[in-house]
């Protein structure tokens, strides 16, 4: 049998009220009001006694003792109990009654004042109380999820803006490597040019034998000089290639980013330009330097013996010409006219 604290006040009202008549309205105010205060003491009170006897009765006996002495269920007493520890408030108790009272035992104690205070919670029905809290619960929890996604949103932008940089220096590297290639095989081109410049110490009409012998070695040392440009090459192409296996996954997993994606297509068109110039110098070094034929070689080394011999004339025209300006100007006439019998030929 449970307990009906409205009935028992209605009862005790009935019992212990005068003739209206005896009575104005203030003291019948001022009766409820006293009533409703002592109901919610009661409550309270009967909850301490309550834990008092449970914590001296065994379980068998406080089911039995509760059923047939006090008539309450256990469910009924839990509540009681529950009242007594958690609750302080014995006016609030009192108006909203041990229901509600309960209900409102499932905010955090900091927040129950404050969520009465913006609710009608007097007025409300227990269920009404109920939707209330299960509605303040779900707007939380929408806000806290809503937090955590702007959380998890900011953390993803941080992320990629660090993936980006981090993939900009790769690429930045990659660029460098590209240019120290190019730059190795400028310095092949030039090592090559100066090669077959330089001038070989052998009278003009050249010795074939010599002649063959500096083309072999000048094949030699160019092939050489192309091999490692090659190779450099390569070790720049591999850089390459995995700065744009980087590109290409971080567009993969830039999404809607079209800052992103416009920074990775940029970056992959210009590591594909590079790898495609490196390709085409590497081609055209290697074959100047295989497709040399025995007549070009021995062109080259009669031009360069006659390369060095004019300047050799130059040389000594500046020594023996300087302070004697009629010995100069007949040095110069006679390279004037060795010049021009090298224009008639190129003709």
């Amino acid at each position: 049998m449970g307990y009906d604290l409205a009935q028992t006040v209605r009862e005790q009202l009935r019992g212990q009220a005068a003739p209206a008549g005896e009575r104005d309205i203030e003291s019948i105010t001022a009766e409820i009001i006293q009533r409703k205060q002592n109901a919610g003491r009661e409550i309270l009170a009967i909850g301490n006694c309550l834990i008092e006897a449970k914590a001296m009765l065994s379980h068998g006996e406080w089911s039995a003792w509760l059923e047939e002495r006090v008539e309450f269920s256990e469910r009924t007493a839990t509540r009681f109990m529950r009242l007594a520890r958690e609750w302080t408030n014995q006016t609030a108790l009192s108006d909203l009654g041990a229901t509600k009272a309960l209900t409102l035992l499932a905010l955090p104690p900091e927040e129950r004042d404050s969520f009465m205070a913006e609710n009608n919670v007097v007025d409300m029905t227990s269920r009404e109380l109920e939707k209330a809290i299960r509605e303040r619960d779900e707007a939380r929890r929408a806000a806290e999820a809503a937090q955590a996604d702007a959380r998890s949103a900011e953390e993803s932008r941080a992320k990629m803006e660090a993936d980006m940089k981090a993939l900009e220096e790769i690429h930045r590297s990659a660029q460098e490597g590209e240019a120290q290639a190019r730059d190795a095989l400028a310095k092949a081109r030039a090592e090559l040019k100066e090669l077959r410049e330089r001038p070989v110490e052998v009278a003009v009409e050249a010795d074939l034998e010599a002649v063959e012998k500096a083309r072999a070695e000048a094949a030699a040392e160019m092939q050489a000089r192309v091999d490692a440009a090659e190779k450099a090459r390569k070790e720049a192409e591999k850089r390459l290639k995995a700065a744009e296996g980087s590109l290409k996954d971080a567009r993969k997993h830039a999404g809607d980013n079209a800052a992103a994606m416009v920074r990775a297509e940029k970056a992959e068109a210009e590591l594909a330009e590079a790898r495609r110039q490196l390709e085409a110098a590497a081609k055209a070094e290697k074959a100047s330097a295989v497709n040399q034929n025995g007549d070009l070689a021995l062109f080259n080394v009669i031009f360069n013996q006659t390369q060095e011999g004019v300047n050799k004339m130059h040389g000594l025209r500046l020594k023996l010409g300087k302070g004697d300006e009629e010995l100069d100007a007949k040095l110069k006439t006679a390279i004037n006219a060795l010049a021009d019998n090298v224009r008639r030929c190129a003709e």
